[in-house]
């Protein structure tokens, strides 16, 4: 009986869910996104997010 190793590796693609590549950058820059609208708010308001949403 012969021993025949695969020459080439799929070529599969990533997947859109779980923790990859993908989801962690769609994550980090979700969560940039998020801060600096926060942050834009506070400017522009003059009063910190809890104010703002009428939590404080």
């Amino acid at each position: 009986m012969s021993d025949l190793q695969p020459t080439t590796t799929p070529k599969l693609a990533e997947p859109k869910f779980g923790f990859n590549d993908y989801a962690e950058r769609l994550n980090g820059r979700a969560a940039m996104i998020g801060f600096l609208l926060t942050v834009a708010i506070e400017y522009v308001t003059g009063q910190g997010l809890l104010a703002w949403l009428g939590l404080q």
